[in-house]
């Protein structure tokens, strides 16, 4: 989680949304080449999605509204493998999550309306996309009390346990 530092007043507020030194500082190195814009109205679930190959990181912000944006761990081997992290993005807390290569991505949305931004460390490419269940019961990732609205791919994604053989990703102790 990244809490950026936002300068506000009565006018409204400043803040820089990514300064690649700082990131760097933080531990985020990943060159970021793409960003991405989603707006979703509310119970919206997108995710879990990643990309096979050389992965993909993201920097996900919620610029208005509210969301809870969340993790999965998919490196094999490690203590955590299958272990979801869910945390608030919202446009009053103005903080953003990293998602590093080797984890699954989603958010739901718990607002009206929510503007998602998102810097990825590859192009999209429709050919290394996958995605887990949003629901995988053997996770139980814990979603806001409404009422999910997947998408068909998300709603048909299939579970952990049938994906995890055909996993790239491995955890590096080093």
């Amino acid at each position: 989680m990244v809490e950026p530092t936002v300068h506000g007043d009565e006018r409204g507020f400043f803040q820089e949304t990514y300064r690649r030194n700082v990131y760097t500082e933080l531990g985020i190195a990943d060159e970021f080449v793409q960003d991405n814009h989603s707006r979703s109205s509310h119970g919206i679930v997108r995710g879990m999605h990643f990309q096979i190959g050389a992965g993909m990181a993201k920097l996900v912000r919620c610029a208005r509204g509210a969301i809870l944006d969340v993790v999965v761990d998919l490196r094999v081997g490690s203590t955590t493998f299958g272990e979801w992290e869910g945390f608030e993005l919202n446009d009053k807390n103005h903080h953003q999550l990293y998602c590093p290569v080797g984890f699954a991505h989603g958010f739901a949305v718990t607002s009206d309306l929510a503007d998602v931004n998102y810097k990825c460390s590859g192009y999209y490419d429709e050919s290394i996309e996958r995605g887990i269940k949003f629901d995988d019961p053997a996770i139980g990732i814990e979603w806001p009390d409404v009422t999910l609205q997947p998408s068909e791919r998300d709603a048909t994604a299939p579970t952990l346990a049938e994906v995890k053989d055909e996993l790239p990703f491995r955890y590096d102790a080093g």
